[in-house]
């Protein structure tokens, strides 16, 4: 999952020099970061450094990293369907060379032996940001536009959709070879409402794809919306730990896998309780086709290298 780097001592040690958003936007800085973990533990994949709010700043949202440690902030909230209207899609792409410039630098480091990921947000999740103003609790404001103003919720889907297909597009022309989508809000919809409000639009991104390469989608809360994120045309889908992932790969069609899904809070106990649930679940997905091995959400800061460590042996020494 995402936010592999944040524990490791060399990614601190850049962040006190730099902002994460400096980190983000230099390629030279991101591809730095990307490598670090696969670097020191030997992921089998290594994620593109970057974050789900690039989009929206590239359409003239930016946002930053509150200084008290409370989370991400919009310069602005989108208040109208002026705010909406306002947001350039049409070139927004271009403001994200950046993001191409860094995978061009990761792409020869790996030297073919890791498989590089690209990602983005579902354009759900980042509606969400962009009209709450940033990070919140369970705020109704996007809820609302959902409910109340049907056509400008799609408006504002619209252009979401489509700058998020043609950055996954410009990823994967930059070498990227798998891209994942993260649905992190889904699970503040009702299942009835899922498919109008986020599944729709993830659906359209995935197509405009055209299959060139895999596609995970993570979308919390899984269970009871199986049905809607197949449609959406993924190949993966990721799971968080709060579900049997045995039980939802038993339910999935055989040409859907999924990945996942220790909970991340794990890497802050003990190795030995890391490689006990690790093996756990592995057991539990013997014979068992289509898993990738992951956590059920990003690696929280203060997670223990040697739990990470732990987590990889138990992985790599299970029995095939």
């Amino acid at each position: 999952m995402r936010q592999a780097g944040r524990a490791l001592p060399e990614y601190r040690a850049l962040k006190e020099k730099h902002t994460f958003v400096e980190l983000a936007r230099t390629p030279e800085l991101a591809a730095e970061v990307t490598l670090q973990p696969v670097r020191r533990f030997g992921f089998d994949a290594a994620v593109l450094f970057s974050d789900i709010l690039v989009v929206p700043e590239a359409m003239g949202q930016p946002y930053h990293f509150r200084e008290n440690g409370g989370g991400i902030e919009m310069e602005f909230a989108l208040r109208s369907a002026a705010d909406i209207r306002r947001l350039d899609h049409r070139d927004a792409i271009g403001r994200l060379q950046y993001v191409a410039d860094a995978l061009a630098l990761i792409k020869p480091a790996l030297g073919g032996r890791t498989a590089l990921l690209g990602f983005a947000g579902s354009p759900w999740t980042l509606a969400r940001y962009m009209i709450e103003g940033g990070s919140t609790g369970e705020s109704d404001r996007a809820k609302e536009l959902f409910y109340s103003e049907p056509v400008l919720f799609g408006e504002l889907m619209e252009k979401l959709t489509a700058v998020v297909a043609g950055f996954l597009q410009m990823q994967i022309a930059s070498g990227a070879e798998a891209v994942q989508i993260f649905d992190s809000n889904g699970d503040l919809l009702a299942d009835n409402v899922f498919e109008a409000a986020s599944g729709r639009w993830i659906r359209e991104i995935i197509t405009a794809l055209d299959g060139k390469v895999p596609v995970i989608l993570f979308s919390k809360g899984v269970h009871g919306r199986l049905g809607p994120l197949v449609s959406t045309g993924a190949n993966v889908l990721s799971v968080d730990w709060t579900q049997p992932l045995a039980e939802i790969r038993d339910l999935l069609p055989e040409n859907v896998g999924v990945q996942g899904n220790l909970d991340p809070f794990l890497l802050t106990t003990t190795p030995e309780l890391v490689a006990a649930e690790t093996s756990r679940i592995l057991r539990d997905m013997a014979g068992r086709t289509g898993h990738v091995f992951n956590l059920g959400h990003g690696v929280t800061p203060s997670a223990k290298l040697e739990c990470i460590q732990a987590l990889v042996d138990t992985v790599r020494k299970f029995p095939k």
